[in-house]
């Protein structure tokens, strides 16, 4: 047994403590969460450790039910002795943190976005000197804060920077602090609890009676130390002895109300207003107790009482006593208490300090209250403070009678819910409002929440109706609001790429006509934008690409914050134009307004997005480096990233097939009709890769058979080699005839290059080859590296057939460099036994030259060496600057160079 600074036991976890904090003095940051019942000793376990924390400069954060509801309240106290290092924050970071704690004005901040500003300010305030953020009680935080410690405890990395969290066992703590190590605390162990108890003691108990008490409280330490300063060593001897039930539990906090009992009655009112305030502030909880005539000698014989500690701010000695003195008081004496601490913030002009309190002492309804707290809510989310506002306008609702507003409340809290991440808070917000009785514009925000949630939740009875209750979300809207129908169509329209052919409910003509119709409400991009979707799925190709490019230009026109949001629109209208250029930048685009916002949701579904995209008039490389991105940014949000699956991705890189059909099955279960047409689209595309031929024509014709908006015409090339390879020649016909037409409206080099290939595979030997040489022409001036290589294979196979062999030879090589250059390796066989055929041996090619460099260390790279600088580069992949400087010492040793121009010729070589 080692006893350090009076705690007993818990040898394996200061172990563990210790080399955490050993980890941070030599510079590698680290995380944890201790999690356990009340008085299991989580507070006492950090104590010890900090106290042993020699060398480490110290930041003590707690966590107080009253400021649950005050959105960034945690994060404003953690952020004030870290001020000085604010102004070294990127302006964007700084202005998130200040604005989140209410002290500017401008646009709500997303908070990961606050999280890069804190991590920010820890690891400058530790190029001085380790930091350790100890944050006792952090189930009591508002979630905004939890939710920002969180996403700095999973990003640290290089910093000199330890976190530590203890908390309450909670379902909703152990969730929001996913991907931070959990050490769960049980009771102490049989000799180390029962010589706390003797310890505690002033006269000595009978060991037997001790060993009982020891194993009765499971080892709880603040349950032996509490019973043996409330009971004599003869009362806990018989207790240990007797029958009767040891206090613990809920039966602990029993014992603090008998303790707060035996006070004078103005010491329980003191006490009763230090347990219903919010801000711990001596001289405000001072305020309201001459409200309530209570005197000056009152706090000393508080302090005596031992139930609170005043040392600045006032301090419960446990949660527990807080609970026990605010649950034990009857509703009128906290409504009291919340009234005059209600008095006490309106004279000092906290405004929503007043409209919570004066909630707290409502019964029944109140408008006027209700209306402050609504206006409470609306501060909270001009603070980027979702999950607040959620908590506020329930209440706000709770205090307003039956009607339109009480109903809109309630939805406005159901959309803050969904927006904070608390999808099932949200859908029971929804259950509590009368859709027949409710506003039409209520209505309509209430089918949109529950589509969202069943996005969210992956519900197929939600998602594959969801375009269509869109549509009808959008008609309650019409001619009350057009901003939410034209924003509720453009919904809809992503929902229907979402399900793909799966979509119930509405046909995608209908669907069609709908947003049409939209677009005619009004000038502005939305319109335009619709106007081009519209055209997309109801228009002849010729007399839709002029629209389609207006919307397309209109979205490259949004703002940042407005563009981030429109992945769907981007890949379809991109794809739609063939302009894989233009489609690709454009998300680029999006996703650093995403990564700039600090909007980990958006950047999550545009880099997922760009995935998909690059299978199709991009590489294998990018759609992997766009996949370990979309980890990534799980990763920061908390998520498994385990669960990052692309199924086409896995057909491209080797994946057995039965897998990737399992995949593309499970997907179309739950409603991902997309993600299930893609997989099945690029196994079509291995056969073909391995000379499977009837497979893929097999796979590929129902495909083609029911035509889906802008995806289909992108397999048309893909069938038209499987059909003439399979004996179907003369079904390729019609689809070769629709890619030359539309090459001619697009003017797209990629859907030129790619129609170019088709007419070679249909041609006479005789006419091949102009086409063979117009299709390299045309896709090297593309990204479309893969539609390159496989024009460079193609040619090579005919002319290999004309016996033109050293020719065939030249572009064969060219195949082989291409695939494996953009990381499209499944068709590298087929290559090479092409050129074994001609008797030429494949040249050397290392592939893209850096395959020694992890993914993040490639973005690292790559965003260095167009000059990006350091703290951009970690505000663009939410690390640190640390982290930033770490992986590019490692990038310029393993690449053995020695500034950011050689890494830049370094990386243009590799990508040539």
């Amino acid at each position: 047994m080692i006893r350090i600074g009076g705690l007993l036991g818990r040898d394996d976890e200061r172990r563990q403590l210790g080399l955490l904090l050993g980890n941070a003095r030599n510079g590698r940051g680290g995380s944890l969460l201790i999690t356990g019942e009340p008085g299991i000793g989580k507070t006492a376990l950090l104590e010890a450790a900090t106290a042993a924390a020699a060398g480490l400069s110290m930041l003590r954060l707690d966590g107080f039910e009253s400021e649950m509801t005050l959105p960034f309240a945690g994060i404003q106290r953690l952020t004030i002795p870290l001020s000085e290092h604010l102004p070294a924050l990127p302006e964007r970071q700084r202005q998130a943190i200040e604005v989140a704690s209410g002290v500017a004005e401008g646009p709500p901040p997303d908070r990961f976005l606050v999280g890069l500003g804190v991590l920010g300010l820890l690891a400058a305030a530790a190029a001085e000197t380790p930091v350790v953020c100890a944050v006792d009680d952090a189930h009591l935080l508002d979630q905004e804060s939890l939710d920002v410690m969180a996403f700095v405890a999973r990003r640290l990395a290089v910093e000199p920077v330890a976190m530590l969290f203890a908390a309450r066992h909670e379902e909703g703590v152990s969730t929001r602090m996913g991907g931070v190590p959990e050490l769960a605390l049980g009771g102490l162990d049989q000799e180390s609890a029962t010589a706390l108890l003797s310890r505690s003691l002033a006269a000595p108990v009978d060991p037997a009676s001790a060993a009982a008490i020891a194993r009765a409280t499971g080892g709880n330490p603040l349950a032996l130390i509490d019973l043996a300063e409330g009971l004599s060593a003869q009362e806990l001897g018989g207790l240990g002895l007797g029958t009767d039930p040891i206090p613990v539990g809920p039966r602990l906090e029993a014992h603090y109300v008998r303790r707060v009992r035996q006070t004078d009655t103005p010491v329980q009112q003191w006490v009763l207003l230090a347990a219903a305030d919010t801000t711990g502030n001596v001289d405000f909880i001072g305020s309201a107790a001459r409200t309530m005539g209570l005197g000056e000698d009152v706090v000393d014989q508080v302090e005596t009482a031992g139930l609170v500690e005043l040392r600045g701010t006032v301090r419960f000695r446990h949660p527990l006593v807080r609970s026990a003195v605010y649950n034990a008081a009857s509703g009128a004496d906290r409504r009291r208490a919340h009234r005059a601490l209600a008095g006490a913030a309106d004279r000092h002009g906290m405004v929503e300090l007043e409209a919570w309190h004066s909630a707290k002492a409502t019964l029944g309804t109140d408008v006027h209250v209700a209306d402050r707290l609504e206006h409470t809510a609306d501060l909270a989310a001009r603070r980027g403070g979702f999950a607040s506002r959620a908590t506020i306008l329930t209440r706000a609702a709770e205090l307003t009678p039956p009607g339109r507003v009480k109903d809109s409340r309630l939805v406005g809290a159901a959309e803050a819910a969904l927006v904070a991440g608390a999808a099932q808070i949200a859908h029971e917000l929804l259950e509590m409002v009368d859709a027949e009785s409710a506003d039409r514009v209520d209505r309509g925000r209430m089918i949109v929440v529950r589509c969202e949630l069943g996005m969210f939740q992956g519900a197929p009875a939600v998602l594959l109706p969801a375009a269509a209750e869109l549509v009808r979300a959008a008609d309650e809207f019409h001619g009350r609001d057009t901003e939410r129908e034209q924003r509720t169509l453009l919904k809809a329209f992503e929902f229907c790429v979402n399900a793909d052919r799966l979509m119930q409910g509405i046909s995608r003509h209908d669907l069609g006509r709908r947003i049409e119709a939209a677009s005619k409400l009004g000038g502005g991009p939305d319109a335009t934008i619709l106007a081009g979707l519209g055209s997309l799925m109801l228009e002849p190709y010729a007399e839709a690409v002029p629209r389609a490019r207006a919307a397309f230009d209109a979205i490259v026109e949004l703002p940042d914050h407005e563009m981030m949001h429109m992945a769907s629109a981007i890949a379809s209208l991109g794809t739609f134009l063939w302009d894989d250029t233009g489609r690709r930048a454009a998300l680029a685009r999006a996703a650093a307004a995403a990564r700039g916002a600090g909007a980990l949701a958006a950047l999550d579904s545009l880099t997922w997005t760009t995935s998909l995209c690059e299978l199709t008039g991009g590489t294998v490389r990018r759609a992997e480096e766009a996949i370990e991105q979309v980890r990534e940014v799980r990763l920061a949000m908390g998520y498994d990233a385990e669960n990052v699956i692309n199924a086409a991705l896995m057909a491209w890189t080797g994946s057995p097939r039965h897998v990737v059909l399992a995949i593309a099955d499970g997907a179309n279960s739950v409603g991902f009709g997309g993600v299930g047409a893609s997989a099945i689209a690029a196994v079509a595309l291995r056969d073909i890769a391995e000379g499977n031929y009837r497979d893929a024509y097999d796979r590929l014709k129902p495909l083609l058979q029911d035509l889906f908006l802008q995806v289909t015409p992108t397999y048309y090339n893909d069938f038209v080699e499987a059909a003439v390879r399979s004996g179907h020649a003369h079904e390729a016909q019609p689809y070769v005839d629709q890619l030359v037409s539309r090459a001619g409206v697009n003017g797209s080099l990629w859907c030129r290059g790619v129609a170019e290939r088709c007419q070679a595979l249909t041609s006479e030997d005789s006419a091949a080859e102009p086409h063979f040489v117009a299709a390299v022409q045309a896709l090297e001036r593309t990204d479309a590296e893969i539609d390159l290589a496989r024009a460079h294979l193609l040619y090579g196979e005919w002319l290999r057939r004309m016996r033109r062999r050293r020719e065939a030879g030249e572009q064969l090589q060219l195949a082989v460099q291409h695939f494996e250059h953009s990381g499209a390796q499944i068709f590298v066989p087929r290559a090479r036994a092409e050129l074994e055929a001609v008797g030429a041996k494949p040249v050397a090619h290392s592939g893209p030259g850096t395959p020694d460099l992890t993914t993040q260390e490639l973005t690292i790279a790559r965003l260095a060496a167009v000059g990006h600088t350091n703290p951009e580069i970690a505000a663009n992949l939410f690390i640190s600057v640390n982290t930033v400087d770490y992986h590019l010492r490692k990038v310029f040793q393993k690449l053995g160079i020695s500034s950011r121009r050689q890494l830049a010729d370094k990386l243009e070589a590799a990508d040539r």
